[in-house]
């Protein structure tokens, strides 16, 4: 996210405001050590047990995690006849991963004879994320995907004015909202629950961030009976990079507009 995407250098759209050049296709490829342990978890056994991955980051995508070859519990894979080709990487042969009777379909991709461009993929290959049941970053279980060293988290208090509305309503506003800065995305405006004006309701809804955690998510109620599904969210137990947002509220939705000193945010 922090190099190849938005206005990072490696972006679609990298930005102009700079006193360098990037020599390279439109569409660039970066391989570099992930610097801990990871483990992949299906069906109770360890699928991939790596001290030497490696991150590609890959222009308008995430990064994936590559491992050697030889990181990989080789009886677990069985060979199937999918392929799949990537003009910057080459032709992929894909492992369903079994362990008993469940099966992970083509849930891990090698290119035995990537592009010269990319030489460096040869021994190397990839999991999907989802294929797993877990993984783990050292001992610590982790979700949605590894973090990226390029990017970061900054969570301040602030004294601006934070508005949030659905037409004339006011939902919620606050003079002493807290603003997360994350690599790559608009700011997020986190306020306190007593600076909210009309009822939430909690949902079923979850998310996963690498960042800041799980995230657990609300309906709003409006004086005129619409309800708002899901517009906003909280981390009840956030990570420690951001344990600033515990408990506070943030709020998205395409029936409201978050205002910041006036300006939409």
């Amino acid at each position: 996210m922090g190099l190849t995407r938005t206005d990072g250098p490696l972006s679609p759209h990298a930005p102009t405001t700079v006193n360098y050049a990037i020599d390279g296709p439109a569409h660039k490829l970066l391989f570099h050590p992930f610097p801990r342990r990871v483990r992949a978890e299906f069906a109770g056994r360890t699928v991939l047990d790596t001290r030497a991955g490696m991150l590609l980051h890959e222009t308008a995508l995430l990064p994936m995690l590559y491992v050697p070859l030889a990181d990989f519990d080789a009886s677990l894979l069985e060979a199937t006849e999918h392929t799949t080709h990537c003009p910057f990487k080459g032709d992929a042969r894909y492992h369903s991963v079994r362990v008993g009777d469940r099966v992970a379909e083509n849930a891990v991709w090698s290119y035995p004879t990537p592009k010269a461009d990319a030489s460096w993929l040869a021994g190397y290959a990839s999991m999907y994320w989802r294929a797993a049941d877990a993984w783990y970053d050292e001992d610590e279980q982790v979700f949605g995907h590894l973090t990226d060293p390029y990017t970061r988290i900054d969570v301040r208090p602030t004294s601006r004015t934070v508005r949030v509305r659905s037409g004339d309503t006011v939902i919620a506003e606050s003079t002493s909202p807290v603003v997360l800065s994350e690599t790559g995305l608009p700011n997020r405006w986190y306020l306190s629950p007593d600076d909210v004006r009309v009822p939430l309701q909690p949902t079923d809804t979850r998310t996963h961030c690498p960042y800041k955690g799980e995230a657990s998510y609300f309906s709003a109620t409006l004086p005129d009976g619409r309800v708002l599904t899901d517009v906003a969210w909280s981390y009840p137990k956030p990570l420690p990079e951001s344990s600033r947002i515990a408990g506070l509220l943030s709020f998205a939705h395409d029936g409201v507009e978050v205002l910041v000193d006036g300006r939409p945010a």
